[in-house]
């Protein structure tokens, strides 16, 4: 029994890596110091799971911040790019999909 909860345990314990980063431009002041930071952190398991997930907050490390979950079929295409506004995050795929997430969602803390 033991065994077999550990196997189980090794097949859907999850694995990350950030596949892309950007960071806010300095001519985008959201009145809070110090920049923001984005990351698309790629998530799997040994089993066959994926899953990606948008982080935006204010520290470069995608861990703590305002997730937003991402296709997995256009995430896994990549991104083109990040346009920072005083309004929000707008992500472009390479598929041509895009997700906007309006500033107000990442500031504050989360």
């Amino acid at each position: 029994m033991l065994l077999t909860a550990a196997v189980l345990t090794a097949l859907w314990w999850p694995r990350s890596e950030v596949v892309y980063r950007s960071t806010a431009p300095s001519s985008v002041a959201y009145g809070e110091d110090g920049p923001h930071h984005m990351g698309v952190v790629h998530e799997w398991t040994p089993s066959g799971r994926h899953s990606y997930r948008m982080v935006t907050g204010r520290y470069p490390a995608p861990s703590y911040g305002h997730w937003v979950d991402l296709d997995t079929t256009v995430a896994r295409e990549g991104v083109e790019t990040a346009t920072w506004t005083e309004s929000g995050l707008r992500l472009r795929f390479r598929t041509g999909h895009e997700v906007f997430v309006p500033a107000r969602f990442f500031l504050g803390g989360r």
